[in-house]
């Protein structure tokens, strides 16, 4: 069975490291805050001027002015702390994250990006995916595979590009894949339970690599 959204952001929260800054884009990675593993130490960034993110709050714990990058409320842990968001950048592009964990409306079969806009539908800005992309260590993307029946794992993508060859794990609610830098394309790691390989193939517009041994996502 394809994988759940908390089962998406428990999969990525096994990429956290202790002591990594990390920065979680909008959607599905922001669940990641719910998950990072007990005992490690990690800090989440976000760009609008907070390092130091924690679960979302409870309905007691809201507080209206403590927001991520999404508007979305959050909580903050003990030691966190507040700047600008020229600071928060500067801290993205300066290479101080260590991982950055995003969503996607594609991704191709070199690495490619897009994940800012759709032509012809409003947008408020494409945010700080960008300097993300070109800034940060290393690049997870977290998103089901398909939309609306149409793969979202392409040969090129169509969309408008956040980045070129930036993707260095996909995560989907099929598979996880690897990106090989030598060879240009994405290794499949591991299947969800109950997904086969020929369900990747079907639902997969990219060339891939197929090894011998594929894992199972542990959840």
């Amino acid at each position: 069975m394809p994988l759940t959204r908390d089962q998406l952001a428990v999969r990525a929260s096994k990429e956290l490291r202790d002591g990594y800054i990390v920065n979680l884009g909008i959607g599905i990675p922001t669940l990641v805050a719910n998950h990072v593993p007990k005992g490690m130490d990690v800090w989440l960034q976000s760009e609008n001027g907070l390092l130091g993110i924690g679960p979302f709050p409870t309905e007691a714990e809201v507080d209206a002015d403590l927001i991520n990058a999404g508007k979305q409320t959050v909580t903050a842990r003990t030691g966190a702390s507040y700047f600008s968001s020229s600071d928060s950048f500067a801290m993205i592009r300066g290479g101080h994250i260590d991982l950055c964990i995003l969503g996607a409306m594609q991704v191709s079969q070199g690495g490619d990006l897009a994940n800012w806009m759709i032509p012809g539908k409003m947008v408020k800005g494409m945010g700080g995916a960008m300097d993300l992309v070109a800034g940060v260590k290393r690049v997870v993307v977290v998103m089901e595979h398909t939309a609306k029946g149409q793969t979202k794992v392409v040969k090129e993508c169509s969309l408008p590009l956040t980045g070129k060859r930036c993707v260095d794990l996909l995560i989907t609610d099929l598979c996880v894949l690897e990106m090989d830098r030598a060879a240009k394309r994405f290794v499949l790691k591991e299947l969800a339970p109950g997904v086969s390989i020929e369900d990747v193939k079907t639902n997969t517009a990219a060339e891939i690599v197929v090894p011998a041994n594929v894992g199972v996502v542990a959840v």
